[in-house]
């Protein structure tokens, strides 16, 4: 079925589902190959999935669950979660682990083998949601001057990082393996740690806090890269302004070529911009990366702009130049000579400008902490560590990771990543190694981990935890690091 608006050209039609616009000719597919000219109309190539259709032609699905009424959890378990902090480790790796303890489940005998595992080869990856520049791709990322891992890609309004890993613990000097370890020991407990970038900036990263580039607080994430803004507000834009210009240091936007103000109906108005043109109203590097304008690093919006074309401009044309957080925000008018002169801005735009900024999330750090349950902490469950990792791969035995949901990487070994903001407050403690020390947790039916050669000797019932004295807090001790 036909899903956009398309424009008819001779004998071809033209495809407006994405920036490109193909002109398609009849039995063909655009450039994305998604979408055909059939006899004059566009459609999908690709089936639009529904669980009734599937299901009336023979397609098979995959259930959520075995049977029994589902109430929204994706695992069940008890009320009383056993979590690993503070439980102990296995070292050295040939013990069972420090709890396995059993309880039952609507009607299903369930254990949950439990550890806290001495992670050498482990690491965080932190999203910072800014444009503001904080450094080139690859570079080094350090905290008390030791190299601690890497500026990874930039994402949508987000700057990732990339710390750890075995060769900052292991691989360097004692100091850099110390620091390392401090490091991502504090941003997996939640606590604020300034690092600096190799010819970028200053950040404060805190889990679950806005970051703080240069001394300067992070308010918001953009709303979206420049054509996307030109597209989500273009409507509230139209007839009150003659150009808008939404400056982004990846994707600028320009309205009077944007499909978005085709489709509307407005003017061309000789605007000559400076960078790449990509696709109609869409600019790539129109300034260099930085902390000004839309993660660029100019503080006048007009440098990005070259001499209006006087066939198509006139005077007294108004323009309107905002950044995709709204943080900035300029408005113009054209003189005699075409210059655009910064004038007081209208109140109708001014809202259109608070509307950006309202519909910004809030600028935010997460850490997610990466580890790979080795040989040794699988041997704490099973005799056969290899049928535990198939376990998890089967989806039979769920982990966690303080009692939090954590995300199971494909491949070999059970290589698992948490937001340490849904864990309890001092989940992590490490070992002068050095390395880090997390909790993690193996939950499956009993009789599954009786067959995979589980520690059977070992089971306890959850009641014999109750009010034991062997579960109790760790008490202050000199020199302990909290």
């Amino acid at each position: 079925m036909a899903d956009t608006i398309t424009v008819a050209a001779g004998d071809k039609i033209r495809c407006d589902a994405c920036p490109v616009m193909c002109y398609i000719k009849p039995g063909a597919a655009g450039a994305c190959d998604r979408y055909a000219n059939h006899d004059g109309t566009l459609v999908r190539v690709d089936p639009h999935v529904v669980l009734e259709r599937t299901v009336s032609h023979g397609g098979k699905l995959v259930p959520f669950q075995a049977s029994g009424d589902w109430d929204g959890k994706i695992v069940r378990q008890p009320e009383l979660f056993v979590t690993a902090i503070g439980a102990g480790t296995t070292y050295p790796d040939y013990k069972p682990a420090p709890f396995i303890v059993s309880s039952e489940v609507d009607g299903v005998d369930m254990v949950t083998v439990v550890t806290e595992g001495i992670f050498s080869y482990c690491g965080v990856k932190v999203k910072i949601d800014t444009d503001r520049y904080l450094g080139p791709e690859t570079a080094i990322v350090r905290a008390d001057g030791e190299a601690v891992g890497h500026v990874t890609t930039s994402e949508y309004g987000s700057q990732m990082l990339s710390l750890g890993g075995v060769h900052h613990l292991t691989g360097g000097s004692k100091k850099e393996g110390r620091v390392t370890c401090d490091t991502l020991m504090d941003l997996s407990n939640c606590k604020a740690v300034e690092l600096t970038i190799d010819g970028g900036a200053t950040v404060v990263v805190q889990a679950g806090k806005a970051p703080i580039v240069n001394g300067m607080a992070e308010e918001r994430m953009r709303v979206g890269c420049g054509s996307a803004t030109i597209g989500m507000f273009a409507k509230q834009w139209h007839g009150k302004v003659d150009e808008v210009v939404v400056v982004d240091d990846h994707i600028t936007g320009v309205l009077s070529e944007h499909q978005a103000g085709k489709l509307l109906d407005i003017a061309d108005t000789g605007i000559k911009m400076k960078g790449r043109r990509s696709t109609p109203g869409r600019y790539f590097q129109v300034a260099d990366p930085g902390t000004g304008w839309g993660g660029t690093n100019i503080s006048d919006p007009l440098s990005i702009l070259g001499p209006f074309n006087a066939k198509e401009a006139r005077p007294g044309l108004t323009m309107l130049m905002v950044s995709t957080t709204g943080e900035h925000a300029s408005y113009y008018v054209l003189d005699e000579a075409l210059k655009p002169i910064e004038t007081e801005m209208p109140a109708d735009l001014k809202f259109s400008v608070e509307r950006i900024q309202e519909n910004c999330e809030p600028a935010l750090c997460t850490v997610l902490f990466m580890g790979g349950a080795g040989g040794s902490l699988r041997a704490g469950v099973t005799d056969n560590p290899v049928r535990l990792t198939r376990s998890v791969k089967d989806a039979l035995t769920r982990v966690t990771s303080g009692g939090a949901p954590v995300y199971v990487w494909p491949g070999g070994g059970i290589t698992f990543m948490v937001d340490v903001a849904q864990m309890p407050a001092g989940a992590f403690g490490y070992v002068p190694t050095p390395a880090l020390v997390a909790p993690i947790e193996f939950t499956m039916k009993l009789s599954d981990y009786a067959a995979l050669g589980g520690h059977m000797d070992f089971v306890r019932p959850l009641s014999s935890l109750r009010d034991s004295a062997e579960v109790r807090p760790m008490p202050h001790l000199p020199g302990r690091r909290a």
